[in-house]
């Protein structure tokens, strides 16, 4: 008698001992890899994507990430490295995004039809660089969801490097950036170096985006830079805190991702998309609630003051 085995016969069972299971998860190096760069990956978009949503730029980080893919796809067309390709488009982007001003009346709509235009203009480029390479193109998918089981040490210097230069830089310049992000104009007229502030912003968000898009793909990264940020600020408007919380909930939803995905057979990326989403949605209900418990007690005071 023939037997068929599914695609979940083929992956490690659940046991029922967390700690057993997680030391024959870490027993393979590509795992522990894995686990490396993905705090990396979950620490600096999780504090590169919480200036992103302050400044309202989401949609600049969704065009960056999607531009990553025809920087790949032209790399790989003209046989040279992805990562060349990677930061050449995603930084080249992010300066075409930063020609228009953001101060002003005006600036954010200006920039967000520049920002469409790119997009636009990238993907079709994309779509042309993998139909002129007459070869198998079998990294499409990788391009598209990236490979944090397949890591090369090449790529891990890469993103060591661009981590510790992006960190290190918004940390000189956190605080105008902070000032420039809340209140551009009156920061301005204080002084503030506003647009050079702006295009060093998007120059480290492409940079970001190239160097984690060659692992998670042109899809989840955006998804790591704009989902465990937008949850922290449901949950604290205090900067320090909003990025240290940013980067822990981007840390969590990595890492239990991994970990779903080595005991199943489906996508990392659904996994670690998934479980951010549901962090976000029981923020803004917890937010939601503490609302509405606010304004309940709210007449109950009143009316106690009166009566006192």
């Amino acid at each position: 008698m023939l037997t068929t085995l599914g695609p979940a016969d083929t992956y490690p069972a659940w046991s029922r001992n967390p700690v057993t299971d997680l030391r024959a998860m870490w027993a393979f190096p590509f795992m522990v890899n894995a686990f490396r760069t993905g705090t990396m990956v979950a620490v600096l978009a999780g504090v590169i994507g919480w200036y992103m949503v302050l400044r309202r730029q989401s949609f600049a980080g969704h065009t960056l990430a999607q531009v990553s893919f025809p920087g790949a796809a032209c790399a790989t067309l003209l046989g040279i490295m992805p990562v060349v390709g990677y930061f050449a488009f995603c930084v080249g982007a992010a300066l075409a995004i930063a020609a228009f001003p953001r101060a002003g009346q005006g600036g954010t709509g200006q920039e967000a039809a520049l920002t469409g235009t790119v997009q636009a203009f990238g993907l079709a480029c994309g779509f042309l660089f993998v139909s002129l390479y007459k070869g198998l193109l079998g990294g499409v998918n990788s391009l598209l969801f990236g490979s944090f089981l397949g890591i090369t040490a090449r790529q891990v210097m890469v993103l060591a490097a661009v981590t510790v230069v992006a960190l290190a830089t918004l940390v000189m310049i956190a605080r105008p950036l902070l000032f420039a992000s809340a209140d551009p104009d009156v920061a301005a007229a204080r002084g503030v170096p506003v647009r050079v502030l702006s295009v060093t912003f998007l120059v480290l968000l492409g940079a970001t985006t190239a160097a984690t898009s060659q692992i998670t793909g042109t899809v989840l990264v955006f998804a790591l830079l704009v989902i465990p940020a937008a949850t922290a600020r449901q949950l604290t408007a205090r900067p320090v805190a909003g990025m240290a919380l940013s980067a822990l909930i981007g840390l969590g939803v990595t890492w239990t991702g991994l970990t779903a995905a080595y005991f199943s057979p489906y996508p990392i990326g659904f996994y670690v998309t998934t479980f951010a989403f549901g962090v976000y949605v029981l923020a803004r209900l917890a937010r939601l609630l503490a609302r509405t418990l606010v304004r309940r007690a709210a007449p109950v005071a009143r009316e106690s003051g009166s009566a006192a």
